[in-house]
């Protein structure tokens, strides 16, 4: 890694994807072509059904695991929900909080993501937290306000201490999945800057040049190196093509050039 430079992050989100035999070979598949490559932190988040499986199957690996949600209470009446307790014992590291399908999709409003923030990070999780903005609010001229919104109501009472245990993942919801509109690296690097400083408005420069941002708006192996190769592109979160493990492992190599 260059000195001074964030270490690069590449996160593989599996969605509501794989069979327990496919989970296998594909965590195998990730695990076996990393080998001991140590340039980029990977983490992979299976579904929950197969989150102890992969766990054995990333055991000595460098990889590691992640889940996808969770909800803010240690235990209780919650009929279908899993608390951070649950994914510790599973040897979670990681979860992923605030994606763009739980905020579109099942509602999820900023202070009920902030409230998952700060359990997570209480009960000792790294948290990626994710904003992005979708095609009608870039249209609007809303992306700032929107990223600005959705970062310090997300982060609201963080402690200074759980910092570095954040990372930030900016999904352009509109270039999710979407073969009409595309982002580009520019649009990526200015998304990046963007939050770089209202990240440094809420806890401090030092802060800010600490923090990964991840991009994760549809990375592929064709065009992972020119989105990666951007100032302050620290990584991506992927989905898609993290499904097959020679494209994810492509984007880690993309990942490692640059690192």
């Amino acid at each position: 890694m260059k000195p001074g430079k964030r270490r690069k992050v590449v996160v593989g989100n599996w969605k509501m994807h794989t069979t327990s035999a496919e989970a296998r070979q594909l965590a195998k598949g990730v695990a076996n072509g990393l080998g001991n490559e140590d340039d980029v932190s990977v983490i992979l988040c299976p579904p929950f059904p197969y989150l102890a499986l992969v766990r054995e199957i990333l055991k000595g690996s460098r990889i590691a695991l992640g889940a996808q949600n969770m909800y803010p209470e240690k235990e209780g009446a919650f009929t279908g929900e899993v608390s951070p307790m649950m994914l510790l014992d599973l040897g979670c590291k990681y979860v992923i909080l605030g994606h763009s399908e739980r905020r579109h999709k099942l509602g999820e409003s900023d202070m009920f993501i902030n409230q998952k923030v700060r359990f997570a990070l209480a009960s000792g999780l790294g948290v990626i937290l994710c904003v992005g903005e979708t095609l009608e609010q870039r249209k609007a001229n809303q992306t700032e306000a929107l990223l600005d919104r959705q970062l310090s109501l997300g982060l609201a009472d963080v402690p200074a201490d759980a910092l570095p245990r954040i990372s930030i993942a900016y999904e352009p919801v509109w270039a999710i999945g979407n073969a009409a509109h595309h982002a580009t690296p520019q649009q990526a690097e200015d998304a990046h800057a963007i939050l770089r400083g209202r990240f440094a408005n809420l806890f401090g420069e030092e802060a800010a040049e600490a923090v990964a941002i991840q991009y994760g708006g549809s990375v592929d192996p064709e065009n992972a190196a020119a989105f990666l190769r951007r100032n302050g592109v620290d990584g991506a979160l992927i989905g898609g093509a993290s499904m097959k493990a020679d494209q994810f492992l492509a984007i880690i190599r993309a990942a490692k050039e640059d690192s």
